[in-house]
Order: structure tokens, then C-alpha cells, then sequence
């Protein structure tokens, strides 16, 4: 994994109403990205700017020369939420924005549909759209050096036999369980692994991070939501058959006993356009967030529920 980007806040380049000179890439290994690609250099091609391919932590079809994140204004991602994703954390690195294709359903990250490519380009070129900024958590395992996660980290079972936790907040235990693990999300990462397992959703411009169990032996401890200046110490001990440590859906160690874990402020930037679908908005078009069956029942019967729709 890569370490923590040293700087706080993203720079956006290039300049409002500027054409990028260079364009980095990341896609999808396996979904059909003819098209999206198509558009890609048919517009670069037309504007003469040069496309390349960005190394990631993710494995990607070979569709152009490959080059340092650092040397392009601009990183796309063709895929879906992974693909953006695995695009951003190499980003973060460089400083770069990152807009996202996508190849599929519209997602959380990858927010730009095949037909808006041109466009959106355009957009980008002309200075109209604004950086939406992630935060990271910064990750410190034993000696090592710091790693970060852009949409969750966890510790899970490597085996059989229970892996049991032991949380601290600012010095204070909050929990010590023995189950599946725990998966610790950014706001951005909480529509994922976090609600799957029963925690919160952050909503859009949170600062904090949320602790959640994995399914556990046992015990009661409510997933806790930790303010941006607190910090989480996690103390592992494992069963017979081992724990790991996943970083952003990557395994990033296979001996877990300690991390310590912060909240850092505008490690990625995502491009973003004022007409851009809201994250809520998406999650109920996505269908993660379903209305009750009877207040269903009523709006599609034409009856008043009660409720604003």
C-alpha cells in the first residue's frame, strides 16, 4: 500500500478554463469500456492531449502507455466505484482530480455517464465544476509506515477461530469483542462494508469516521461514529486461523496486532458538476435505501401517506 499523502488538501490542476495537457487513465479489468474509451480519445485526440495509463493497486486491461500519476492533470477512471476508487488513491498521491466513468449503474464515485463524456470534458476544461474533497484515514500498523483509506479499512478472520478486538477512543476502551473482526469507513466508504454490517450513514461532508463490529460472540457494542480530532487504537489478538488487515477492499498485512488510526482532512479530490445526482439520491435509485413496504404500497396506489415523497 501507499503511503499517507504528506500534504492535507489536494491542489487542483490545471488552472479554471484550461485544457489538460495530459490525461491519466484507470479501468476496469473485465466490463466492456470500448465506448467510454472511444469518446475518451476521440476528444483528446481532437483538443491534442495525450492519454496514458495510471498504475494502481488494481488490475486493469493494458490500453495505453503507462505513466506517473504526477505527470497528468487530470486522472479518469472507466469502471465503476472500484475502478474510481483504486483511480483516486493513486490520485491522492499526486494531487491530481479525479473524474469518474462509469460503465454500468451510476455509482457513489464514478458519477459521469458514457453519454456525458464529451461534456463533461468540456466542463472540466472550462473551469465548470467544482472539487469534492475526501477524507482519508491515516493508518499506523506496528512499525511500518503510515498507510490511508480512502473508504474503509478492516480486520477480519484470515481462518477459522475468532479474532477477538480491543477499541480504545482517545485512551478510553470502548469494546473488546471476539467474532468476525470490525471495519472501520470515511463518510464516503460508510455507504458500503459499514451499512452491509449494520453501522450508520455518514451523510455527504461529515467530518468523522465510524467504528462497526463484524458479526461477534456475543456482547453489545452499538457502532460508534469518532470525531475528526479523536483517534482509535485497535489492539488484535487472532484464532488458529490468523487475521489480515483490508485496506480499501486490498489485503494490506496478514499479522494484525495493533493499528492506530486518525482522521485526515482533503486527501482526494473528485471532480463534481452542481447537476451531479446527490449520494442520498443515488443510494435510492441504486435501491440501498428502500421505503417501508406500506408507505410503497400507498404511493404506488396513488393513496396520501403521510410522508413528503
Amino acid at each position: 500500500m501507499s503511503e499517507t499523502p504528506t500534504v492535507s488538501v489536494a491542489r487542483v490542476r490545471p488552472a479554471a478554463g484550461e485544457t489538460p495537457k495530459r490525461i491519466g487513465i484507470v479501468v476496469h479489468p473485465s466490463r466492456s469500456i470500448d465506448r467510454p474509451l472511444r469518446l475518451l480519445r476521440e476528444w483528446a485526440q481532437e483538443h491534442g492531449v495525450d492519454l496514458v495509463q495510471i498504475p494502481a493497486a488494481y488490475s486493469q486491461r493494458r490500453v495505453a502507455e503507462e505513466s506517473d500519476p504526477s505527470e497528468s492533470d487530470l486522472i479518469v477512471s472507466i469502471g465503476g466505484d472500484g475502478t474510481t476508487l483504486a483511480a483516486l488513491r493513486s490520485a491522492a498521491i499526486a494531487q491530481r482530480p479525479v473524474m469518474g466513468i462509469a460503465c454500468g449503474s451510476l455509482g457513489a464515485l464514478a458519477t459521469v455517464a458514457v453519454d456525458d463524456v464529451p461534456r463533461s470534458l468540456e466542463r472540466f476544461s472550462a473551469g465548470e465544476w467544482q472539487p469534492r474533497r475526501f477524507p482519508a484515514l491515516s493508518v499506523v500498523h506496528g512499525g511500518a509506515e503510515p498507510l490511508f483509506a480512502l473508504n474503509d479499512l478492516a480486520v477480519v478472520r484470515a481462518g477459522g477461530g475468532q479474532v477477538r478486538v480491543t477499541a480504545h477512543v482517545d485512551g478510553s476502551m470502548l469494546t473488546r469483542i471476539a467474532g468476525d473482526g470490525a471495519v472501520v469507513s470515511t463518510p464516503i466508504g460508510s455507504s458500503g462494508y459499514t451499512i452491509s454490517a449494520g453501522g450508520p450513514l455518514l451523510a455527504t461532508g461529515l467530518d468523522g469516521f465510524v467504528f462497526t463490529p463484524l458479526p461477534k460472540h456475543g456482547g453489545f457494542c452499538p457502532p460508534l461514529v469518532i470525531g475528526p480530532r479523536s483517534q482509535l487504537l485497535l489492539d488484535v489478538a487472532a484464532g488458529f486461523g490468523g487475521a489480515r488487515l483490508e485496506i480499501d477492499g486490498q489485503v494490506a498485512g496478514e499479522r494484525v496486532r495493533s493499528l492506530t488510526i486518525s482522521f485526515r482532512e482533503g486527501v482526494a479530490t473528485m471532480v463534481s458538476f452542481v447537476d451531479q445526482e446527490t449520494l442520498l439520491a443515488g443510494l435510492r435509485r441504486r435501491r440501498i435505501i428502500l421505503d417501508s413496504p406500506r408507505v410503497a404500497g400507498d404511493v404506488a396506489s396513488g393513496e396520501r401517506s403521510g410522508c413528503p415523497d
